[in-house]
């Protein structure tokens, strides 16, 4: 069996009022997309960086000043991250038994144990995506503006890794974007594959606004995940 990691990275600076785009900006002494590839480069999966092509170099320019030495595939990203992580799968040979995990390349604070459990679980049951309770009150706001109330203790934030059996999601990935896909999970179960739920880790949070980098260095600095 092998493993093979696709790590999507397409977003910008906007929401931080930077020209860098989020998945560069330093955290701890490393660009944030680096402790994403480490995590995954210590599982031993061979690991696929789905990058825009216009931000390709300054990755490159990034690892030499760095010295960044783990391995990865640079696969140029779509116009969506459907289309993104579609490229990734097609950039991978695989054969039955694979699995692949879809992560979020700025997500740099999953835990190696998530990790290796999403793939064990996967190789297991064909799908392993990752989640953790809710924790805030949740309600559902109409198009009219009305909400109401939603029983938390009924859902889940979904996570990634999102990994599943590799042949299943790349046959998954072989018909036209939906808007029903919201991620992996969904276009695989639209292929008629039930989800697996596993436990995630709260420390994974995505980097989207600014007070995430000082959280995720606190996080960091303080080792509370490994």
């Amino acid at each position: 069996m092998k493993r093979f990691a696709i790590i999507v990275a397409g977003g910008s600076g906007t929401r931080f009022g930077s020209n860098i785009p989020k998945q560069f900006l330093p955290l701890c002494g490393l660009p944030v997309l680096m402790h994403t590839v480490k995590k995954f480069a210590a599982s031993g999966a061979e690991v696929v960086l789905v990058l825009p092509a216009s931000q390709q170099d300054f990755w490159r320019e990034l690892c030499a000043k760095y010295a960044f030495g783990e391995r990865c595939r640079v696969v140029s990203g779509g116009n969506s991250r459907f289309a993104s992580v579609k490229n990734g799968l097609s950039a991978i040979d695989v054969a039955e038994g694979d699995v692949v995990a879809v992560h979020d390349g700025v997500r740099p604070l999953v835990s190696l144990a998530v990790i290796e459990n999403a793939f064990a679980e996967a190789a297991l049951c064909g799908s392993a995506v990752p989640v953790v309770k809710v924790t805030d009150s949740i309600r559902r706001v109409a198009p009219d503006g009305i909400s109401q109330a939603m029983r938390r203790d009924e859902l889940v934030a979904v996570q990634t890794p999102q990994t599943f059996d590799a042949l299943a999601l790349k046959r998954a990935y072989e018909v036209d974007f939906s808007e029903l896909f919201t991620d992996d999970a969904s276009v695989f179960e639209a292929a008629g594959h039930a989800v697996h739920l596993i436990a995630g880790n709260v420390e994974n949070i995505k980097i989207t606004h600014p007070c995430d980098i000082s959280i995720a260095e606190n996080l960091l600095k303080n080792g509370t995940t490994c």
